[in-house]
């Protein structure tokens, strides 16, 4: 039988198939097997090819090139159907399953909330480097090599000169040797710190820091502006107060605290008996910080705060236990929606 008679019986035998395709008695499956697999009929076509005068090639492979490419386009056309014609037990009149879309982490939810807040007085959000130098993370901040303060960030170095940044206090000396005054910035993000694993601390968490600078600003600025955030946050009856604190690179400094309460044993181990929870360190910045920058110390002034995002979810969400937060337990994950 020759060649061209060979692609018109198997182009007969394919149309004689593909009818009983719609009438339900073939599938999809075993005429792409049939035609178009390894041992079908189509690749059995080039046995007699390679036989053919170097002159016919050119014809004869177009013919079988325009058979193959017919019959797969109608078995592609046609293969959806057959899912749905050869399963006779589907019903579509029935509800389609449910798929869980998944939730917004709370950490997030809480960022974004905070951002909010502060951008409607004016905050704008910039990103710092999580793997940093010592000096932006401390020298710049007027924590020099043995400084005592050290001792209060136990620190992941990865060599001598380079860590995992332990506040996000070192974006603003990023920032400040970029821009001048005025300055009115937020920048979230995640530190690192080598902390025992407990209800209440983790070996990363994440921080927000506050920065304003410009002329004539004071402490009562800050207190006003913390007190705004603690509101729009927590709401009107929300207690708050101010301890004097120490950071190197704030002065006078604090730290803000909400009341959580003492209503159950879990409150009781939270807050250490007291009812209060810290949320923040605040405080002026230090004028060795604008002198690493260059700005005009008789110009300029400024206040810088570091909010701690673990911290106020807890107090946000009722949750009692920190490590909660990085198990990736869906069931806990779940409850947090937009």
């Amino acid at each position: 039988m020759s060649l061209s008679k060979k692609i018109k019986d198997i182009k007969c035998k394919f149309d004689i198939d593909f009818d009983l395709l719609k009438s339900k008695k073939s599938t999809t499956l075993n005429l792409k097997n049939k035609y178009l697999g390894r041992k079908g009929l189509i690749n059995s076509l080039y046995l007699s090819f390679n036989k053919l005068p170097k002159n016919d090639k050119p014809k004869f492979g177009l013919d079988i090139n325009k058979l193959k490419e017919n019959i797969s386009l109608k078995l592609a056309d046609d293969s959806n159907d057959n899912i749905i014609n050869d399963n006779s037990n589907l019903d579509l009149t029935l509800p389609g399953k449910y798929y869980d879309a998944g939730s917004i982490h709370p950490i997030t939810l809480i960022i974004d909330e905070i951002k909010s807040i502060f951008q409607r007085i004016g905050f704008s959000s910039i990103y710092g480097p999580e793997v940093d130098t010592d000096y932006y993370n401390f020298e710049a901040l007027n924590i020099p090599t043995h400084h005592p303060a050290r001792d209060m960030q136990d620190t992941f170095y990865i060599d001598k000169d380079i860590l995992l940044r332990t506040h996000t206090s070192g974006s603003q000396i990023h920032y400040m040797k970029k821009n001048k005054p005025p300055i009115k910035i937020l920048s979230p993000g995640r530190v690192y710190r080598n902390e025992d694993i407990s209800v209440r601390s983790y070996c990363l968490f994440h921080q927000i820091e506050g920065l304003y600078v410009d002329e004539k600003v004071s402490f009562s600025d800050l207190k006003g502006t913390l007190e705004y955030f603690a509101k729009e946050f927590f709401g009107n009856k929300v207690k708050t107060r101010f301890r004097p604190s120490y950071f190197p690179f704030t002065e006078p400094s604090a730290e803000m605290d909400v009341y959580w309460g003492l209503n159950s044993e879990s409150d009781y181990r939270i807050t250490k008996g007291t009812g209060w929870l810290e949320i923040l360190g605040c405080g002026m910045v230090d004028p060795e910080v604008f002198k690493a920058v260059s700005y005009d110390l008789n110009k300029v002034s400024g206040f810088a705060f570091g909010l701690g995002i673990e911290r106020i979810a807890m107090l946000k969400y009722g949750i009692d236990d920190i490590r909660l937060l990085y198990e990736g337990d869906i069931r806990f994950l779940s409850q947090f929606k937009k």
